[in-house]
């Protein structure tokens, strides 16, 4: 998300998505200017905006995940990337709004098939019905639900975190994306250091006013994403949000490169 949105308009019915082409770049905005996703028509599966690539450090806990849940699809960004670049991996997608689903042909997001999934949903009622099964099957949760008043309260609390880790594989990961500037960010904070029992950490000065927290569901300090995970925290990062953005970068381009290099199947 590259606009800040309106926390004072939270009794506003919600405003139909806008879809603009300028050139070879299509958006996908809540309000003219609040751009939600944005896609190259050249190379509709290319992560353009910084906080989009800032979320799939996600693989540097799980390299190789077996299924990904995405709370919110937007633009399908992280959709369309992880479909192609993780060909051995299921992805379902939770999204609440009906019209945001009927424009994934305009943002190119491909059809459902056997390891795509899109699921018109309320994510909080779907993880509750899932965590009440107990039987964790995501290598990755992925929270990205936001609406024209910034994150709402429901995608925000405690209860819906430990939804999260309850659905998460030991060793799987957490990938909330939130605003710093949002006044409930510390509360915010304070929630996903709870659930993970203190296992969260960030990447600083990546993405703007986005903010990719990561939680680590991991039973003991010895298992490697949980090794990872305090070693970032350390650090926020590598040191410099220079080098958080560089690597980043180059961490996107490695998991492309490798989907290449990959033998067939």
């Amino acid at each position: 998300m590259a606009r800040r949105p309106n926390f004072l308009a939270a009794d506003a019915a919600p405003a139909a998505p806008l879809v603009r082409t300028r050139g070879r770049r299509r958006t996908l905005e809540f309000a003219p200017g609040d751009i939600q996703s944005e896609m190259l028509l050249s190379r509709p599966d290319a992560l353009v905006l910084a906080y989009t690539r800032a979320r799939m450090g996600f693989a540097l806990f799980v390299p190789r995940p077996r299924h990904i849940l995405m709370v919110g699809l937007g633009g399908g960004s992280l959709v369309k990337f992880c479909h192609r670049h993780f060909p051995d991996c299921r992805i379902t997608v939770v999204e609440l709004r009906a019209d945001v689903i009927a424009l994934r042909n305009a943002f190119m997001v491909p059809p459902d098939d056997a390891r795509l999934r899109v699921v018109h949903a309320d994510a909080v009622d779907y993880l509750r019905k899932l965590a009440a099964k107990g039987e964790p099957c995501f290598d990755v949760v992925l929270v990205d639900g936001f609406d024209p008043d910034g994150l709402p309260p429901a995608l925000a609390d405690t209860a819906f975190y430990r939804g999260c880790r309850a659905v998460l594989r030991e060793g799987g990961v957490l990938a909330a994306n939130v605003f710093t500037y949002d006044p409930r960010y510390r509360n915010v904070l304070a929630a996903l250091d709870a659930v993970f029992d203190g296992r969260t950490c960030w990447f600083d000065k990546v993405a703007g006013n986005n903010r990719i927290v990561f939680g680590v569901r991991a039973a003991h300090p010895g298992l490697p994403a949980a090794r990872l995970q305090a070693r970032i925290a350390r650090r926020r990062g590598l040191g410099l949000g220079l080098l958080n953005r560089l690597g980043t970068r180059l961490l996107v381009a490695w998991l492309a490169w490798r989907s290449v290099l990959a033998p067939p199947h």
